[in-house]
């Protein structure tokens, strides 16, 4: 398996994936792990990663366009290679994180995972550029890093070989059945404020349009149009 993370702190990953069975998972060759830096992807002399967001608001959000160009470019060298890859978003307005998809992604070949900072990240990348979206709980963290390292840890010790095969099978999760009502952030019963999509520069991208009606300034239909796309 090979795993590739785009991420704007790569620094934050060397020590969780340089220890335990990490570590020794990619010494047998089980996986190979490699962390990019988003900002290799920037055009300014101040390799930003994101900008203020359409709608207004405090924060800023992370940009597709540097996005698709870190995932081009990686799919690219993959391709290559005959691998398909498959592109997971840590985000909260994704599908809650469970066993049974640990066990799914592990089967994988190839994943690259985006993660997030800041505010958040162009909803574009949600709708056009990643395959699925995750999210590991109904809390909120700094980042996307800490779950990245979550959901990569929870697959890799799933690989064959990177741990007994017997410990695996006496888990608890291990053959628990999913439990549907419980799995998305629209029904958890302790679900959290989920916000609406957010946006960011460019205003077009690939025909890809942020909506007409952040781009307007009527902060009164700005206002309705989050209420009514909260997800």
């Amino acid at each position: 398996m090979q795993i590739d993370i785009l991420t704007i702190f790569p620094e934050m990953f060397e020590s969780p994936f340089s220890e335990s069975i990490l570590k020794r998972a990619q010494d047998k060759n089980l996986v190979q792990i490699k962390i990019h830096n988003l900002r290799d992807w920037t055009t300014d002399n101040h390799r930003s990663v994101d900008d203020r967001p359409f709608e207004g608001g405090a924060g800023m959000i992370m940009r597709v366009d540097v996005v698709d160009r870190a995932l081009h470019d990686l799919k690219s060298k993959i391709k290559n290679e005959k691998l398909e890859s498959k592109v997971i978003l840590l985000d909260t307005k994704g599908e809650f994180y469970t066993q049974q998809k640990a066990q799914i992604l592990s089967e994988e070949k190839h994943l690259i995972f985006i993660v997030p900072h800041y505010e958040g990240i162009d909803y574009r990348v949600h709708k056009y550029l990643a395959d699925e979206a995750i999210c590991i709980g109904p809390y909120i963290l700094t980042g996307g890093e800490l779950p990245t390292m979550v959901v990569v840890d929870s697959i890799v010790r799933l690989l064959p070989g990177a741990i007994n095969e017997e410990s695996l099978r006496e888990e608890s999760f291990q053959n628990q059945q999913p439990t549907t009502e419980i799995l998305s952030p629209k029904t958890y019963p302790l679900k959290p404020n989920i916000e609406y999509p957010q946006y960011t520069r460019p205003a077009e991208y690939k025909g890809w349009k942020v909506p007409e009606i952040l781009l307007s300034g009527n902060h009164k239909e700005i206002e309705e149009w989050r209420r009514e796309n909260e997800k």
